[in-house]
């Protein structure tokens, strides 16, 4: 895929979705942390439903320590992976209190050196709440990354490093929010909804469905 099509791609990718933002309700970094930890393997509907409950009772590191596993457990059980979700998080919120004053930190090397919290869920945390222009790739960004030749690769750290390569430099921002919104609404995973698609004449995935109206249009 060449740079000017890529352009074109994000172009209407930003016009089409104009506030790109993360679905997970928060109202702090911390809040935003813990979502995303819990979101792994899991929707971020089911997140929100579970943390709306959480968070009105504990929404600190020391509040969520107070509460325990057990404690936690009661709040996220809807969540997959629940019980090993909760002793991560009592064990990255302690960590926060003793080595950074209940604060997230900023950096790639502190985030991941928290239990719970690996290369993607740092990139979120950097791009989301410290506006940092970092790629998670998440099944969305795998997804649309080889099916669209955006960004292939055969494992998510090769794809992450062809998005950061390859994105026009003033869409990086947005990019990661961009993508994560277009995968789950339009190029979903099963029955990818190309005749709803603003870049169906742009994309490379050759099992595409083009309705008339992009032919007559033409790339």
């Amino acid at each position: 895929m060449n740079a000017d099509k890529r352009l074109q791609i994000f172009e209407r990718l930003s016009n089409a979705i104009p506030e790109p933002s993360t679905e997970l309700e928060h109202n702090s970094i911390f809040e935003l942390l813990i979502a995303v930890i819990l979101s792994a393997q899991a929707t971020d509907k089911g997140v929100n439903i579970a943390t709306r409950k959480l968070y009105a009772v504990a929404n600190t590191p020391q509040a969520i320590v107070d509460l325990g596993i057990e404690g936690l457990e009661r709040y996220i059980k809807t969540i997959g992976l629940y019980h090993a979700k909760a002793k991560n998080i009592i064990a990255c919120c302690q960590q926060l209190i003793t080595q950074h004053n209940s604060e997230v930190p900023n950096t790639r090397e502190a985030l991941e050196a928290l239990p719970g919290v690996g290369r993607k869920t740092a990139n979120v945390i950097l791009n989301t709440a410290f506006g940092q222009p970092t790629i998670a790739v998440d099944t969305h960004l795998f997804r649309l990354g080889n099916r669209t030749k955006l960004a292939t690769g055969k494992n998510v750290f090769e794809v992450e490093k062809k998005y950061l390569k390859t994105i026009p430099k003033q869409f990086l921002q947005d990019a990661h929010h961009l993508l994560i919104l277009h995968g789950r609404y339009t190029c979903t995973a099963r029955n990818p909804k190309c005749g709803e698609c603003c870049i169906v004449d742009l994309c490379e995935y050759k099992d595409k469905i083009i309705p008339k109206r992009h032919l007559m249009a033409g790339d």
